[in-house]
Formats: structure tokens, C-alpha cells, sequence
């Protein structure tokens, strides 16, 4: 029933989206009920950044071996060095940054636990004081790991790329030109950047 009612709404409001759409495996977003998992994501998405996906899970799942039972702890994370984390693919840059996040959780500097209770923007709020955390890693957890439906995130090349594709843009079309497309798609933006990524897959 949701994903007709989001596939309508795009039919409605934006017949080039609503193609792509169409032809897509498109489940609901997932919304936690619970912080389960949050400090385990979000050292995932610091990890993923800038990486091509397959690079990407290979070193995430060399990461997630270094724990017993794959569970990962701030205090399990700090005790290793960034000798050991870098040994496991991660740029220096990214073991610093997941121990900072380790420290900042520990220290309850970044507080994780209540994330799903607040509205979008104080989630980036929350999440930025991390170092290496920007928006663009704020957005995809806003999306993916707690399921928020009306995000997009301006920072990511791919949805550009997709945009200027599927739109005919000559150039990369700039934020003012990207809002006038992606305004149409409120309540369901999520929903938008997946069919754009899909389009470039």
C-alpha cells in the first residue's frame, strides 16, 4: 500500500522520476523502533566514504573481523590503535575519525541513543561534532540506517550525476536548479535519491 502511494505521488508530480521508479525494486524505508546498531552504522558509513562499494565492504569486513562476534564497542575500538585499523585498509584519516567517534560516544559528547526520536536537522547537528562526519555521512544515516523518507542530500556527486543525465542539464546543475526538481518530490525525496542512484547504477 506505501509503495503505491509513493509511486503515485511521483507519478503526480514528476513523470521523469516516476519512470525509473516504475522499473525499481522499491521497498518502505525502515524506521527503528530502537538504537540498535547506530555506533556499528556509523562507523560503516565514515568507513565507506569516497570508496567504490566493493572496496568498501572488503575493508568494512575486515573492520567488523576484529571484533569478537563481530560486535563493535566504542570501548572494543579503542582499545585498538590506529596501526591496527589502518592495517585493516582504513586511511589514517578514517581511524582517526572512527575513534573519534568511539571517544565522543564514550564521553557522551555525541549521544546516539535517542537519534530516532529527533527531527532531521538536529540528527546532522548531533552527528557533525564527529570528526569526519559532514552532512553527506549525516544524510546517508539519516536515510539508510534510520529510514527518515524527505532527504536530500545536495553534497553527493552521484545524485548530480544523475540529475544532469536524466534531466538533460549540459552542465552539473547547481543547487537552485536541483531544488526546483527535487522540491516536487516532498514528502518522498529518500525515495527520489534511490531511483537516481538506480538510474546510474
Amino acid at each position: 500500500m506505501k509503495v503505491k502511494k509513493i509511486k503515485h505521488h511521483f507519478q503526480k508530480t514528476d513523470p521523469t522520476i516516476y519512470k525509473v521508479i516504475v522499473e525499481m525494486e522499491l521497498n518502505p524505508l525502515q524506521q527503528p523502533k530502537r538504537s540498535t546498531g547506530y555506533f556499528r552504522k556509523l562507523c560503516r558509513e565514515i568507513i565507506a566514504q569516497q570508496l567504490a562499494s566493493k572496496a568498501a565492504h572488503a575493508i568494512i569486513g575486515r573492520f567488523y573481523d576484529l571484533f569478537e562476534r563481530k560486535h563493535v564497542t566504542p570501548d572494543k575500538l579503542l582499545a585498538f590503535s590506529e596501526q591496527k585499523l589502518r592495517n585493516v585498509g582504513m586511511s589514517w584519516a578514517k581511524a582517526r575519525y572512527t575513534r573519534d567517534l568511539a571517544q565522543k560516544v564514550k564521553d557522551k559528547e555525541v549521544r546516539l541513543n535517542n537519534l530516532h526520536n529527533l527531527d532531521d536537522k538536529l540528527v546532522v547537528e548531533e552527528l557533525i561534532k564527529v570528526k569526519g562526519i559532514g552532512n553527506w555521512t549525516a544524510e546517508m544515516f539519516l536515510i539508510f540506517t534510520l529510514g527518515r523518507e524527505n532527504i536530500f542530500s545536495h553534497g553527493d556527486l552521484g545524485l548530480r550525476k544523475a540529475l544532469q543525465k536524466l534531466y538533460g542539464f549540459k552542465d552539473k546543475p547547481n543547487e537552485k536548479q536541483i531544488n526546483k526538481i527535487v522540491d516536487k518530490w516532498s514528502p518522498y525525496k529518500s525515495y527520489g535519491c534511490l531511483a537516481l542512484w538506480k538510474s546510474i547504477d
